[in-house]
């Protein structure tokens, strides 16, 4: 009999077109693992969001093993440690593993890798959960990208990603297998208070789920290039807690809409290269989510919440979507109700926090990490410095978006009266932007008029580069 082959598995929930595992089923018995490991990412533990998506994700792949008689051996604790353990008491041959590009998870590749050095098995790194591995498309001198569109357009000369990998139709696993902790033990879902109600509404979690949206979006995605700006229409994918998690990878996608001729669809392509272009931020700076890239006096241009409790207050009324502006007040509730925000209102509210409020761009992305179901370590900083300006590629800190006129621009009044019921009743005219004459008494004033803020976002930031 051949020996046993481990596969790890991270941010690769899926069973087809999974390298890791496609290839460890070619070599011998499989014994997939899953290691809640909450020592190495330090701070960049996940965050509630994430345990919720992250339980129900490891439920629904347990039944797909289920279904070829297979299971997954779940363990918590350090990853690194946990598969040298195993190793040992199964005598695997092989670990196999989708590359990922986490600070925190290219460490524990690097101490596997020695760790197995004096032993008889072998770690084996798969490219997997990206339309190509970071580093794939480079400058005429051969440097990584630091900006989108060349990136976009080399990435688009490259073209076609490989293909996919078709799920494997039976899995073998050695007679006994380690043993494995009880999900329900870890703990993942809030009980008190239960606060994913919302999120069991707008979710169906896993494999199965993320290919029946792309069945979906596959009839949709002609509309996606006008229709992604329309926050109450939301003809948006929401496929990106499934490619988060790797319930689907990108390849697969790709293949499947390749054919489409829309607007929609090469608009559509540019966001699944604009992923791979955030793992290629990292591959070259990996602190880009804790690091502004731009050179300025962050103590000039921020309010910090730290410093004060009227700012903290201030940080506290946009979590909460108690800004005053209705389109922000509508994103950031549908942020805690589902784990998710429209694409256009991400922008608007993230916008509203470092420009109007003028609070650190940092506060912002660490609040999306915890509360985002697809919050992902470089999609989430990369957007947030694109938005603040500090970024490597990014908007200028001089375009302020307008609240105001950009609610009323994309026709958000449907999207402001499903997330802020307490202006359901106003009209589309008034909805935007109640005055006082029809302002209900429980919603609140606006924290600062858009006006004063500008002018005061412009004269810190003037400031803060001289």
């Amino acid at each position: 009999m051949p020996k046993p082959q481990i596969v790890w598995l991270r941010r690769d929930l899926r069973m087809k077109d999974q390298p890791a595992l496609h290839a460890a089923a070619q070599e011998g018995p499989v014994i997939p693992v899953y290691i809640l490991d909450e020592e190495r990412p330090g701070d960049r533990k996940i965050g509630g969001a994430h345990r919720w998506w992250l339980h129900h994700s490891l439920e629904s792949l347990g039944k797909s093993f289920g279904k070829r008689r297979a299971q997954i051996v779940l363990r918590r604790g350090e990853s690194v440690q946990i598969l040298q353990k195993l190793v040992k008491e199964t005598g695997a041959a092989a670990i196999h593993a989708n590359h990922h590009y986490e600070p925190w998870h290219k460490e524990a590749e690097e101490d596997l890798h020695d760790a197995l050095k004096d032993t008889d098995c072998e770690l084996v790194l798969h490219h997997g959960n990206y339309l190509m591995p970071p580093g794939t498309a480079t400058t005429g001198s051969g440097d990584p990208y630091k900006i989108y569109t060349p990136f976009k357009k080399a990435m688009r000369d490259l073209f076609p990603p490989r293909e996919e990998l078709p799920e494997p139709e039976t899995i073998s696993q050695p007679s006994s297998l380690p043993d494995s902790d009880d999900l329900d033990e870890w703990e993942l879902l809030p009980t008190k208070p239960d606060w994913a109600g919302g999120m069991r509404d707008f979710w169906t979690v896993g494999e199965d789920a993320a290919h029946e949206r792309l069945d979906w979006w596959a009839d949709e995605v002609g509309d996606y290039d006008e229709g992604r700006n329309l926050p109450s229409k939301d003809i948006t994918s929401q496929m990106s807690p499934h490619l988060h998690w790797g319930e689907i990878s990108p390849v697969t996608i790709w293949h499947r809409l390749k054919d489409k001729r829309s607007d929609g669809w090469k608009t559509y392509e540019e966001e699944l290269i604009w992923r791979d272009y955030a793992q290629n931020v990292i591959y070259q700076f990996p602190k880009y989510p804790e690091e502004s890239y731009r050179d300025y006096d962050e103590r000039t241009l921020w309010r910090n919440p730290n410093r004060s409790d009227n700012i903290q207050s201030d940080l506290e009324c946009w979590q909460k979507g108690q800004t005053g502006y209705p389109i922000v007040d509508a994103g950031m509730r549908q942020l805690w109700q589902t784990g998710w925000m429209h694409n256009r209102v991400r922008m608007i509210t993230a916008s509203f926090l470092v420009k109007h409020l003028l609070i650190d761009w940092r506060h912002g992305e660490r609040w999306f990490w915890d509360t985002l179901v697809d919050g992902d370590y470089a999609s989430n900083g990369t957007n947030w410095q694109w938005v603040s300006g500090t970024g490597v590629d990014s908007n200028i800190f001089s375009r302020i978006m307008a609240p105001l006129s950009q609610s009323e621009k994309f026709d958000a009044a449907g999207y402001i009266r499903e997330y802020v019921p307490e202006l359901a009743e106003l009209s589309d005219e008034q909805i935007h932007d109640p005055d006082d004459d029809c302002r209900p008494e429980d919603y609140p004033a606006k924290m600062i008029g858009h006006k004063e803020a500008r002018e005061r976002a412009l004269e810190r930031y003037r400031k803060s580069k001289d």
